[in-house]
């Protein structure tokens, strides 16, 4: 059985003698240059040429390299603390990536690499699970690839030259000529070597270099698509698992449930059911702390009713609050904890729905063991709910006034003179109930609300809600989605059992024209 010759000869001839007059050309120049004794020059320029080329792409790896960086995925600030070691677990997994191990013209690595990173983060869910991967629902599941696809679709349009115009079929035609063009590549260097040897070393030793260069940017892009892809996958894998990604729109724009209740008890009216979820500021402390002269103080006008007597109204009452530089919030002004009809169990709930909590507690009363045991209590609660970050916690110490000098008033007072009594009382004092309550010193706000004394509320106080409020959104937006998410829940339940109604109503006619058929 005879078998035919891959190359065919008289092709091989035709392409020789389509390229003699050039290698004829190469091998008399060199010789020429020999000659005249400019060899050494030639030889000179080439090298600072291919060293400057060599730079020139290495400074272009650099320069596409810090663009990708610019575009890597980060964990989300609102994700719970939960969900820092899952990431750590996908940014592992991304640096693992390497672009030998997942070849791009292979298909089969978009679902492979989708699912070891799924299967990644399950597992941390459930642990226990056989299958954690299957412990996804299918919508959720198809809601992970679209997401992470948009936005590697967005990263390539915009960091990838030219990527809006090359199609995938270009790709692989790029491919198939690039083998096609390697073939004839090589006779070439073969027929050089053996007509100008010194000509195809340096030759030989510049494609080494230019391979390299290219074939490290080439390499880059690769690896970053692949970390890229894992990343975005991971990220809204946690979304989903951390209560963030649902089914509807992504960002909650309509007040939950009980901040409507709230918001119709604070207005007085039930219009605009559609209004946006206020900010929960909750304001907590012993009995005639100040609580409700805080709140007025907060307002500048008569808001609440200030706690003179012990609580006896175990309601929490809140207060639409509105100012220049807060988003729209509800204030809660709550009974004294040490109040008989305020148990530790309604405080925790109000908690679980708040955003931010100003405590409150006297500077002249140094019994603070109730005060820490109650706070204590709140941050075992706030660490039990694992899938949501704690509220910002901000401590008001009231009655700075009635500190030594008891007849002295005189602010604004510098906490850090030390010759001024009145002063260096009330920095002891912070420091003091800093300690006792195990908050940050920097969290403690000194303050003043006795009538025509009010002191550093409208500045202090007031700047540190709003240091804090970006924080307290993200709690916010967390609450959201725990409310929004259950409510999915039962209106797609809903959705489904009306569906399911209609098709068993419409199945005997269904059945019916079968028979008939």
């Amino acid at each position: 059985m005879k078998y035919r010759s891959i190359v065919d000869p008289w092709r091989l001839l035709a392409f020789v003698l389509l390229i003699l007059p050039v290698l004829a050309l190469l091998g008399f120049g060199a010789v020429w240059l020999w000659q005249s004794g400019n060899l050494q020059y030639w030889l000179i320029t080439m090298a600072l040429c291919g060293i400057l080329s060599y730079g020139l792409q290495h400074w272009l790896v650099r320069r596409e390299r810090q663009l990708l960086r610019e575009s890597v995925t980060e964990p989300n600030p609102a994700w719970p603390p939960s969900a820092d070691a899952v990431w750590q677990r996908v940014e592992a997994l991304a640096q693992g990536c390497q672009p030998e191990d997942w070849p791009l013209e292979e298909g089969e690595w978009v679902l492979k690499l989708a699912q070891q990173t799924m299967e990644a983060v399950a597992n941390n869910y459930f642990p226990d699970a056989e299958k954690p991967l299957l412990e996804l629902t299918v919508p959720h599941t198809l809601l992970i690839i679209e997401r992470a696809s948009r936005d590697l679709r967005r990263d390539i349009a915009e960091k990838i030259p030219f990527s809006h115009r090359l199609t995938i079929g270009d790709l692989f035609r790029i491919q198939r000529w690039k083998t096609k063009a390697e073939q004839l590549v090589n006779v070439y260097r073969a027929g050089n070597i053996i007509i100008n040897p010194v000509n195809a070393l340096l030759g030989e030793a510049w494609r080494h270099l230019r391979e390299r260069s290219f074939g490290l940017a080439r390499d880059e892009l690769h690896r970053w698509f692949l970390r890229t892809y894992v990343r975005k996958v991971g990220y809204y894998a946690i979304d989903l698992y951390s209560g963030r990604l649902s089914l509807g729109d992504e960002e909650p724009s309509t007040s939950t449930p009980v901040s409507e209740d709230d918001l119709t008890h604070a207005t007085k009216t039930t219009t605009a059911s559609n209004r946006a979820e206020p900010l929960r500021i909750l304001v907590l402390g012993r009995s005639n702390a100040g609580k409700s002269s805080l709140i007025n103080a907060l307002f500048g006008e008569l808001k609440a009713v200030t706690d003179i007597l012990p609580d006896t109204d175990p309601t929490i009452k809140p207060f639409v609050l509105s100012r220049e530089g807060l988003v729209q919030a509800l204030i809660f002004d709550s009974p004294g904890y040490d109040s008989p009809s305020f148990s530790k169990e309604q405080m925790l709930a109000a908690a679980g729905d708040a955003d931010l909590i100003v405590w409150v507690t006297p500077a002249n009363r140094p019994d603070r063991q109730v005060e820490r045991d109650w706070l204590d209590a709140l941050r075992v609660f706030q660490v039990a709910l694992t899938e949501r970050h704690a509220p910002p916690l901000l401590v008001a110490v009231s009655f700075i006034d009635r500190l030594r000098p008891l007849n002295e008033w005189q602010p604004p007072y510098d906490l850090t003179d030390s010759s001024n009594v009145k002063a260096l009382n009330i920095n002891q004092a912070i420091h003091a109930i800093a300690t006792d309550l195990a908050v940050a010193v920097e969290h403690v706000i000194p303050v003043c609300l006795a009538e025509g004394k009010v002191y550093n509320v409208d500045d202090v106080l007031w700047s540190a809600i709003l240091n804090h409020q970006n924080e307290a959104m993200r709690v916010r937006l967390m609450r959201c989605l725990d409310a929004r998410k259950n409510a999915e829940n039962w209106t797609m339940l809903r959705h489904q059992m009306v569906s399911t109604g209609r098709f068993l109503l419409d199945l005997p006619q269904l059945l019916s024209k079968r028979t008939e058929k």
